[in-house]
């Protein structure tokens, strides 16, 4: 019994042996074999190029021109190194006057360490046609490593510059939350450069090599290249938007021409414009200045940051209020030029007043006492959500980043901002798009393609799949009245925009004069628009739709401080019109 289980053990210990064994000789060397591996094998990446933007026709609006980049060999920090570094520093210098020698030299001295092994980038960008033909002398200095090199360059320049965006030179932030910018090293800053830089920046490509114990390449394993199916194509037609660009009369303002059918947007600007180019290197300091000290903000994105008192442009939206919370169809009021509630007066802006006004008549001629009147009746609760759901104080939903949502006041909106109650004169003024009212020009163009069309689509610049449309519940007869006033602005001689529209095109138009300055309750008239200093005088807004029997445009034009509305937009109006013609858009 005793012999058996001595056997039975030795037998046990000599299991654990071989099992042992088998660990060290067969599993560990696969596991040390893939150690081995990641010390001899070294991936290097490649950072792809970035995707082309192209207008709706397929031209480039965004590109990258080609180059090459220097870099220069670490560890020379010797005396007899240093001077061959300072060598190669003036060489370049001499060639290519605008890289400084003391600035090629701190880059090297700041990114120079002894456990660095790569070269040293020193100048990031020089045009093909500037170096090629000295590619000869550089390539033979073993201290220079020449390599491709592309930077983003805009071939329109300023033209529809918000809406494009540009690049900049990323930072360290930028590098832990996204790989591929490390490797790139530049980012979408803004526009449609910041929205799509995801698919903008495509993805890296990378070779796998074998190197020995000096890090010296021995054998290539792999190539992977990097993705070249990273183009986008936008909606906007890049000859409509430079026709809008030469013709913009203001010194800031928008223009937005919309498609009612869809929310593409064939073309959109904020005035002034500036050259997306300068921010691609880096701007000056003296170009910075003068830029962010310039009154009408050409910095600002205006389409979906400017916000603006909308005034009468918002008045079809009122009125829909007014019949979706009880008022009739018949509803109308006698406009005397005022009315007086306890101690206030509210003027219309026809001094004489308009005599009887029904729906049709208060748009057509923007009669004020119209919507006070039928404001005091529903009040600004039922407004404020009417004037939601028809898009205002909510983002659009379009494709550019950080868009505003501008302001739908009410009760509860003031009491959350300044824990005041509201009061009835802030609802009078609401009713004409005064006040605390804001609202940005994309905004007000989402709403007049609405009426056109009668569904809420979301503006945007590139298709996708998660473009949305809706169908608010207002009666077709309703929208139908909304519709024929706006076709008396523009077509009867009472209409606010008649005398100012000559465009070839059948329209139904809305404008609106949007003051910056309040009138006085002791003066009786105001002041002319042009006795004004510039920037107290009114914003002046005219968004239309066209053909009127079949719409399949909106333009929506806003001109800061620009007086009286139709007077000075209905030219630009009236032109993109007969410009979308002309490009074979609009077909009665």
């Amino acid at each position: 019994m005793r012999i058996k289980f001595l056997l039975y053990f030795v037998a046990f210990i000599m299991l654990l042996i071989l099992i042992r064994v088998y660990n060290i000789s067969i599993k560990s060397n696969t596991y040390y074999d893939e150690l081995a591996k990641q010390n001899h094998i070294k991936k290097i990446f490649k950072a792809p190029t970035r995707g082309i933007i192209r207008d709706r026709n397929g031209i480039p609006l965004a590109i990258n021109n080609v180059g090459f980049a220097l870099s220069i060999k670490p560890h020379m920090n010797s005396p007899l190194q240093k001077q061959e570094l300072e060598k190669i520093a003036k060489l370049i210098n001499h060639n290519f006057p605008k890289y400084l020698v003391e600035d090629i030299l701190d880059i090297y001295q700041r990114n120079n360490s002894p456990y660095r092994h790569e070269f040293i980038d020193v100048v990031e960008f020089i045009p093909y046609e500037d170096f090629f033909h000295k590619f000869t002398i550089f390539n033979s200095i073993n201290e220079i490593q020449i390599s491709d090199a592309t930077k983003r360059f805009y071939p329109y320049k300023e033209v529809g510059a918000h809406v494009i965006g540009y690049v900049g030179k990323a930072n360290r932030v930028d590098y832990t939350n996204d790989e591929i910018t490390k490797y790139t090293n530049i980012l979408g800053k803004t526009g449609l450069e910041q929205q799509y830089n995801h698919i903008l920046q495509g993805t890296l490509g990378y070779k796998e090599v074998k190197v020995n114990a000096l890090n010296q390449e021995v054998e290539i394993i792999n190539i992977v290249e990097p993705s070249n199916n990273n183009d986008i194509t936008t909606t906007i037609d890049i000859h409509l938007q430079q026709y809008i660009h030469d013709i913009f009369r203001g010194l800031g303002g928008v223009v937005i021409v919309q498609d009612v059918n869809n929310g593409e947007i064939l073309a959109a600007a904020s005035f002034p414009e500036y050259d997306n180019n300068i921010f691609v290197s880096g701007i000056s300091h003296e170009q910075w200045k003068e830029m962010k000290n310039d009154f009408n903000n050409p910095f600002t994105n205006k389409i979906i940051n400017g916000l603006y008192p909308p005034g009468s442009v918002i008045k079809m939206g009122i009125a829909l209020s007014f019949l979706e919370n009880g008022l009739s169809r018949n509803f109308s009021v006698y406009c005397s030029g005022e009315i007086q509630v306890g101690n206030r007066r509210f003027r219309c802006w026809k001094p004489d007043g308009h005599g009887t006004t029904d729906y049709v008549k208060a748009i057509s001629e923007s009669c004020d006492v119209f919507f006070y009147e039928g404001s005091l009746k529903i009040g600004i609760s039922k407004i404020a959500n009417t004037m939601k759901k028809l898009g205002f104080g909510e983002k659009t939903g379009v494709d550019l980043p950080n868009e505003f949502i501008g302001i739908n006041p009410s009760k509860e909106w003031k009491s959350l901002k300044y824990n005041k109650p509201w009061y009835i004169g802030e609802t009078i003024n609401t009713s004409i798009g005064q006040g605390y009212f804001l609202v940005t020009p994309l905004q007000v163009s989402k709403f007049i393609s609405y009426l056109a069309s009668g569904t809420l689509y979301t503006p945007h610049f590139v298709k996708n799949e998660n473009q949305t449309a809706q169908k608010l519940d207002y009666q077709d007869r309703d929208l139908e009245l909304m519709r024929k006033g706006m076709y008396e602005v523009a077509n009867t001689s009472m209409g606010t925009a008649s005398r100012h529209l000559t465009t070839k095109v059948q329209l139904a138009a809305k404008t609106g004069t949007a003051q910056v300055v309040g009138i006085p309750q002791d003066q009786k008239k105001r002041m002319k628009e042009d006795q004004l200093e510039y920037y107290e005088r009114s914003h002046a807004w005219l968004s239309a739709y066209g053909p009127y029997k079949n719409p399949q445009y909106s333009v929506t034009v806003l001109r800061e401080h620009g007086g009286y509305g139709a007077s000075v937009t209905g030219y630009e109006v009236s032109k993109i019109f007969d410009k979308l013609v002309e490009l074979g858009y609009i077909k009665e």
